[in-house]
């Protein structure tokens, strides 16, 4: 099993793999012939995840959805971050104890 943090710092590559694909198409959405990104995340048996970009099979834009993959993106970054955060200041907090 692996450590929260490393867990936390694959979710917020995750994230920002996300907010690449989004943005990509944001700004290639007038594009002719560009085919959306989307981004194939699958857990790993220790925790965290893998991800992966997709190509759409077909040329289309679909501005809503870019923006809200953009939002969740943010919002998963922010979650694994305070994971991370979380773990240093009670690690802080036993060596502290300990000390």
């Amino acid at each position: 099993m692996n450590s929260p943090a490393s867990i936390a710092r694959s979710g917020m590559n995750a994230a920002l793999l996300r907010l690449d694909a989004a943005a990509n198409n944001i700004a290639n959405q007038g594009t002719p012939g560009y085919r959306r990104q989307s981004v194939l995340q699958q857990a790993q048996p220790g925790g965290g995840v893998d991800t992966s970009i997709a190509q759409a099979a077909a040329p289309g834009e679909n501005l809503a959805e870019d923006i809200v993959q953009q939002r969740i993106a943010s919002y998963s970054f922010q979650a694994n971050l305070r994971v991370i955060q979380t773990q240093d200041h009670m690690l802080g907090a036993l060596l502290d104890l300990h000390a």
